[in-house]
Order: structure tokens, then sequence, then C-alpha cells
């Protein structure tokens, strides 16, 4: 099918992005293109030991590592992050690691300008856009700024072999809701819908072939085209219902990032599908179903995905308050935000349901 549409517009940003087995130890010459010597090296603190590794690297430009970055972006560990960097004095900023890092970085970049290179170990795509989710009091607010947009992007397969089985599905899920969102964009473009479907089929193939074999590089590259094109789609147009949904169960009960984006999924689509056919008929086609929320559904349960938010710590009691904060100022979406048809939602992705027609 075509992608064409009568109007649309696009603007793409000034990325520079390498893929390449073992490309990390390129990492000095990247910092000196962008014309730094004194680099700040970002990670969690489970991934401290890739910190030290990276500080290495970079020799006498590393000015220092902050490991420290918490999923969701909390405001508070992001301007203490801003304080270390200018008390070290750093110029530019290397962040190792998934959304968390990712986040983090974008953080101290929005309040100090500071250039940024991304080194991801997951597929979660925050790298190839400018937009940064903060939470501060339970609340997870979502900005957009030129300031956000990192300016170089390196990813190495050898990175994301290690990646746990699990961690590897429901990363890879969070990659394809991107996507998934992006084909109703109201914005769309037909290179965006093209990225789109490119992206899914990276995942739809690969995907199969990590699980049997986490140390297939040509696998693990393949799924990091992925979360590339999938993660430029999501920096190009805006998300809809399925993100609302995940960026209020995640800033205000604290659920993890990916495995929310993974349980999410083939509810929110389901809920969109009779609103947006057309559009999502390439997602049908590609996973093998006529209804999209269950070609994801099937997909989803044969990577052995979490399906269910009960089993990530939501509580049946918390269902009611999460439909109302929802339907709260939606984004924009192909079909109405309803308070009560979003509550019967939740439901069956609380329990791990099919997801309704």
């Amino acid at each position: 099918m075509s992608f064409f549409r009568d109007e649309f517009a696009a603007q793409w940003p000034a990325v520079r992005v390498r893929f390449g087995v073992g490309i990390r130890h390129d990492l000095v010459a990247e910092i000196k293109r962008l014309d730094c010597r004194r680099a700040l090296i970002l990670t969690t603190p489970e991934q401290a030991h890739i910190a030290a590794e990276f500080a290495s690297l970079c020799g006498d430009h590393a000015a220092g590592t902050f490991t420290g970055a918490r999923m969701h972006t909390p405001v508070a560990i992001s301007e203490e992050a801003v304080a270390y960097a200018r008390d070290i004095a750093a110029d530019c900023l290397v962040a190792i690691g998934g959304g968390s890092t990712t986040g983090l970085g974008k953080a101290i970049a929005l309040r100090t300008d500071l250039p940024q290179i991304v080194v991801p170990t997951t597929y979660a795509g925050s790298e190839a856009t400018a937009i940064l989710g903060e939470t501060e009091d339970g609340v997870k607010t979502t900005l957009t700024s030129p300031k956000i947009q990192p300016e170089v992007i390196l990813y190495d397969a050898e990175l994301v072999r290690t990646l746990p089985v699990a961690m590897t599905v429901t990363s890879a899920l969070n990659a394809i809701a991107h996507a998934a969102e992006g084909l109703y964009a109201q914005n769309r473009t037909p290179l965006t819908s093209l990225m789109a479907v490119e992206g899914m089929r990276a995942f739809r193939d690969a995907l199969p072939r990590v699980l049997v074999n986490p140390d297939d590089l040509r696998a693990r590259a393949e799924t990091l085209y992925g979360a590339w094109l999938c993660g430029t789609v999501l920096g190009q147009v805006g998300m809809a219902l399925h993100h609302k949904l995940c960026h209020t169960l995640g800033g205000s009960f604290d659920l993890p990032h990916a495995e929310t984006h993974a349980v999410v999924l083939p509810h929110a689509i389901a809920y969109n599908a009779a609103a947006a056919r057309d559009e999502l008929r390439p997602l049908a086609e590609l996973f093998g179903d006529d209804q999209p929320g269950m070609a994801l559904y099937r997909f989803a349960q044969s990577v052995n995905a979490p399906m269910a938010l009960h089993g990530l710590g939501l509580k049946e009691s918390d269902l009611d308050r999460a439909a109302d904060l929802a339907a709260k100022n939606p984004y924009w979406n192909p079909r109405p935000v309803e308070r009560d048809a979003i509550r019967q939602l939740l439901q069956a992705a609380w329990a791990g349901e099919p997801p309704l027609a």
C-alpha cells in the first residue's frame, strides 16, 4: 500500500547515527568531533561497571561518572546530576543504557545545553527523539525541545548481546509501540509510516532469533536497527492513547516502563482499531491477524512477554484512579478517549485477558 498523503510536513534534526559491532571504541573520536574534552559518563546504578569501562575507553576525556539514573527520570536526580556536571566542568554527556539513562542525559542537556552522545544498551528508542518525560510528585510530564535531541547515537550490537531475554522482549515491544502509534499519528508523513513498518518488521523477524540465540550478533544488530527506526518515528510524530496510558501507569503508580508498554500495547491498539482500520492494516498484515490488537497480543505471547498489569504490581483497586488520570487531558487519539471504555481496557490489561474488540 502507498503511504502518500495529500498534505504533510517533515523536518528532520541533524543527528549523527553510527552502526557497527565494536563501534563504542570510536567514542573518543566522536567526543573530539563535537570539539569537546570533558565527558560526563552516565549510567544507572546497575550499570556502574559499564560507566567504569567507558571511562577507561575515554581516558583523559572522561571528566567523571554519574551512576544514579532512574526510571521515569525523577527531577530531583536530574538536578543532582546537573550540579555534578557543573562541578566537574563537563562539556559533553555520554549516556550508556536504556530509557532511564538516556532520559537523564536529556534532562541535563535541557538545563545546560551540553551536547549528548548516546550509546543504547536496550531498544527503548528514546535516543532518537527530542522528547523528555520527567517525574515529580508522582506525576510524569512530557516536553519537547531541540536541546533534548542527542547529537550522536552509537549502536553497538555487542552492548545488547548480554541484555537478559526478558528485558530484550519488553524493550522490543516498547519500541514497537512507537511505530504502531506512529501509523495513525495525526502528523504522520509517508516517511514515518515507511519507517514504522520497516522497524516493526525488523523486530518481527529478528526478535525470535535473539530468543533462540541471544549471542547472535546479526540478530541483535537487526533489533537495534528496528529500535532506531521506531525511535525515529517517535521523535517525528505525536503519540496517542497507548503512550498516555503508559505515562499514567508509570508516573503515578511507578510501574516498570518497558513492561508496562508490553502489556498495554495490544489493548490500546485494539481500542483504536475501528477508528484507524486503514492506517493499522500494515501492522495486521505484518503480524498475521486481521485484528491488529489480537495480532500484537499473540505476538507478545509467542515471545513470552508479560501479559498482565497485576503481574507488574498494579492493584485492581488502582484501576479507577488510573482511568480517571488517563482520561484527563488526553493526547490526541483517533478514537475519542472515553473514561468508562478506558476503565474496561485497563481491566482487561490488568487481568491479562485478550484485548477487547
